[in-house]
């Protein structure tokens, strides 16, 4: 599949299905009065015949369009122009694509109402349009025989002159959109496929391929790393603990490391505290947090984002055998702090303290953990929303900036600091469960313990990691949350807030 660029009018070009990406803003039919003449008035008649009024989402296919060079249009809504936004945008271009996507190899012309060109540049178009058609025949269905979703053949913008500018935006774009798609695909494959070992194998080949650094802690090298509580997790598998990191160094030797440390728990039975047979089916999506953070480092390296970026992932299962740890067990972390094991299937926090307490000792500067952590969250926020908990305001809000500039649903939650009672032991320093109550915020609380006062930002992710129903710009299964926004945030970083901000 190529994206290229014409100065063409979209009448003229020859393509399986020119694809109108239409504002409702006054009458849409005006702002297309050349090709609906050419095509008999379909256009004008159909909307005034159906309740298409180009809102978002909204679709309407035109077959056999004879009196241009495409042989079917699509139009696709994307609501008021005058509220246009970059997440809109590609949902609305995701939707359209993915109606496309059902046939093989088909080939698109794209153009865009006047309302929307006249509003977001050339080079922003240009780069949604390019992540929307990677994105868009991602689908869950790993593992079937049958696709329902192919790549698209060539794609073409119509009306835009083609050059290195314009080249290099749709590069990005589809550079971002493959990040989206490793995330998704990392967690959609089946936990007797994606374990620790072969995560490892995957990401380090994919590493390798790029010149990026990549080392991977086994099991005797985490036991030499004091690193108790994970390990803990891991010991009822048959399947070893790893930790895995990624090393991006495109600051300069003066520039601060940040690190992104995730959560990788590939499949989470709860341990003792055993999941009903309904909450384990989706268990291979808890490690969303790690595949997000790999999908970030790999993407930073190739968009060459300036930064020192080191990426940390913490990778068991947490399993059921006579080996598994148990109710009542007390593990030591890697910073020497105490667990009292209340509950088995809080797990993950026991991987993301050691993880976080060896990215403040390799000296980061600002830590990011993502995790699928807790349902409380999602009993909170629900599905969509994601948590924040930050012990620093202003990375606090950057990252609900670059999450609200990606249209990706973030909320801050808060730390109080009276929350910590809910975790007091009898018997160790701390227990790894606070009870029935603020269970977001006491995991929250829990995973500052092993962070000191390094500035520190925790995603909680368990809601829209991983969608329990497919709409018509996405699949069900792994979402990809927070790749995107993660980007943005890393370039907002390395260009210290300086550069023009991109309409969002």
């Amino acid at each position: 599949m190529t994206i290229s660029f014409t100065a063409d009018l979209p009448q003229d070009v020859v393509a399986d299905w020119l694809l109108i990406l239409v504002s409702s803003l006054g009458d849409p039919a005006q702002r297309f009065q050349d090709i609906d003449q050419q095509i008999a008035g379909m256009i004008s008649g159909v909307m005034r015949r159906t309740d298409f009024e180009a809102g978002e989402l909204e679709i309407l296919p035109l077959y056999q369009t004879a009196g241009i060079r495409a042989t079917n249009i699509l139009l696709v809504g994307c609501g008021d122009a005058a509220n246009l936004r970059k997440a809109g945008i590609r949902k609305s271009l995701l939707a359209g694509f993915r109606r496309i996507t059902t046939k093989q190899k088909q080939t698109v012309a794209v153009c865009f109402d006047s309302e929307i060109s006249s509003r977001i540049s050339e080079n922003v178009l240009t780069e949604i349009v390019a992540d929307s058609v990677v994105a868009a025949p991602i689908d869950a269905g790993v593992c079937r025989k049958e696709q329902k979703h192919f790549a698209l053949g060539d794609v073409v913008l119509c009306g835009f002159e083609s050059g290195s500018s314009l080249s290099a935006s749709a590069n990005r774009g589809q550079t971002i959109a493959a990040a989206v798609n490793l995330a998704k695909e990392l967690v959609n494959r089946p936990a007797n496929e994606i374990y620790p070992e072969t995560f490892c194998d995957r990401i380090a080949g994919l590493a390798g391929a790029a010149g990026i650094r990549c080392d991977i802690y086994d099991e005797p090298m985490l036991r030499r790393e004091r690193m108790g509580a994970m390990l803990a997790v891991a010991q009822g598998s048959d399947r070893s603990a790893r930790m895995l990191a990624l090393h991006v160094r495109a600051g300069g030797d003066s520039v601060p490391t940040i690190a992104l440390v995730g959560k990788g728990v590939t499949f989470d039975s709860g341990g003792y505290s055993l999941k009903p047979n309904d909450s384990m089916l989706t268990m291979k999506c808890d490690m969303a947090g790690a595949a997000t953070c790999v999908a970030v480092g790999l993407a930073a390296a190739q968009l060459r984002i300036p930064v020192n970026l080191s990426v940390y992932v913490g990778l068991v299962e947490n399993m059921v055998s006579g080996r598994a740890f148990k109710l009542g067990d007390v593990v030591t972390a890697r910073n020497g702090t105490t667990i009292e094991i209340q509950n088995t299937d809080a797990e993950g926090r026991l991987v993301l303290a050691d993880v976080l307490n060896f990215a403040v000792d390799s000296g980061a500067s600002q830590i990011i953990d993502l995790a699928t952590l807790t349902g409380a969250c999602v009993v909170a926020l629900g599905e969509d929303v994601a948590g924040l908990f930050c012990n620093t305001p202003d990375l606090a809000n950057s990252l609900l900036n670059s999450a609200d500039a990606e249209g990706e649903a973030l909320w801050q939650l808060p730390l109080y600091r009276q929350y910590d009672e809910l975790l007091k032991s009898d018997v160790a320093d701390v227990r790894n469960i606070g009870g029935r109550w603020a269970g977001a915020i006491t995991a929250a609380r829990f995973l500052q313990k092993f962070v000191g006062d390094t500035p520190w930002a925790h995603l909680d992710i368990a809601g829209p990691a991983f969608a329990t129903g497919s709409t018509s710009w996405r699949d069900s299964g792994a979402t990809g949350c927070f790749v995107r926004s993660l980007l943005y945030w890393l370039e907002e970083k390395a260009a210290g807030n300086g550069r023009e901000a991109q309409p969002g």
